[in-house]
């Protein structure tokens, strides 16, 4: 990770950038152009926003609640959210690494539940779990021998399992 470190700072100051400096830079710039351009120069929007000030005042108390509502329809009520979660898997192999490990560790723990509660009982485990079990190894060694983060195999998994 120390070898990293100009593509670190170069990665911290473009989101210092895009996430807080050139919101605000825009929010700014966005209602200094809109009113000094547009407001100041039509009488009825002068009525309206006297001055700067009030337009801000304005634009704020109905802007924000406005603007956390097409947010919160971002995230919660369209595809848009879905689909950009999906690109994100699709391009960072480690993330698609994370939640594939996540889902085998998921299936062999139930496996494992499975056959520690029949143990538990001193049931025998029947040859068919066994063989079940087995197969599950087998299939699992190989997909972690073979995948890589180049090959994408993570992303078939998420896919096949899906």
């Amino acid at each position: 990770m120390g070898r990293n470190k100009g593509f670190r700072a170069w990665f911290y100051f473009r989101n210092g950038w895009s996430l807080y400096f050139a919101f605000i830079f825009a929010a700014v710039n966005t209602l200094t152009v809109t009113y000094f351009l547009a407001i100041e120069r039509y009488p009825l929007l002068n009525e309206i926003f006297p001055t700067f000030v009030h337009y801000i005042a304005v634009v704020s108390c109905v802007g924000v609640p406005f603007l956390i509502l097409i947010g919160y329809v971002h995230y919660k009520r369209t595809s848009a959210r879905k689909a950009e979660v999906d690109i994100s898997y699709e391009t960072d192999a480690y993330k698609a690494r994370t939640l594939v490990n996540t889902e085998i560790s998921m299936k062999l723990n139930l496996k494992l539940i499975d056959v520690v509660m029949k143990l538990s009982k001193n049931e025998k485990i029947p040859d068919e779990n066994y063989q079940e079990i087995k197969k599950l190894h087998a299939d699992l060694s190989k997909f972690t021998n073979d995948r890589t983060f180049k090959n994408k195999m993570d992303l078939k998994f998420l896919r096949d399992n899906d």
